[in-house]
Formats: C-alpha cells, structure tokens, sequence
C-alpha cells in the first residue's frame, strides 16, 4: 500500500500537536510520560518533533491520559492554529 504524502496542513498540525505535548509534558521527562503512556521515547520523540505527525488514535488517547488531558482539550488546542502552544501553556 501506498502512503499518500501529508499536505504543508497535516505537517503543520503535526507540529502544533508536539508543542503541545512539550508544554502539557512540562518538567516531566520524555521517558517518564512514555512509560506512563505505554509508548518508547523514541515515539513520543518523534510526536513532540512532528517527525511523527499523525499518530494513531490510541496513541493520542494513552498520551492525553498520562498527561492528564481529555481529548477534547487537544483537539480543540490543535484547531486553533500555530498560537496554540502558547494559549495552551498559559491556560494548563
């Protein structure tokens, strides 16, 4: 099967989902979100990184669990473009 390539939106959305992990993730550490989360680091390296920008459902799902976020708070951050992060850190 062939993997469509992501339009300049999805990367940009993959983006803006990894910043937002970082800032929910805070002085956590990346092995200790992921091991909470049921992930290597070396995933949630490439989610925070956007290398990753479309991760599977129950990935997002365990990774707003072990950070203690519902999905609707990151989806909702996620929608509302690159200042995100930002909001997002101010308001958590």
């Amino acid at each position: 099967m062939v993997r469509v390539p992501l339009t300049p939106e999805e990367r940009q959305r993959g983006e803006r989902f990894g910043a937002l992990l970082r800032q929910a993730r805070g002085e956590r550490s990346m092995i200790e979100v992921a091991a909470a989360a049921g992930l290597s680091a070396e995933t949630l390296r490439k989610i925070e990184t956007g290398r990753a920008p479309t991760p599977a459902f129950f990935t997002v799902a365990a990774l707003a669990a072990a950070l203690g976020l519902s999905l609707d708070e990151l989806a909702a951050a996620c929608a509302e473009g690159p200042n995100a992060a930002a909001e997002f850190r101010r308001a958590g």
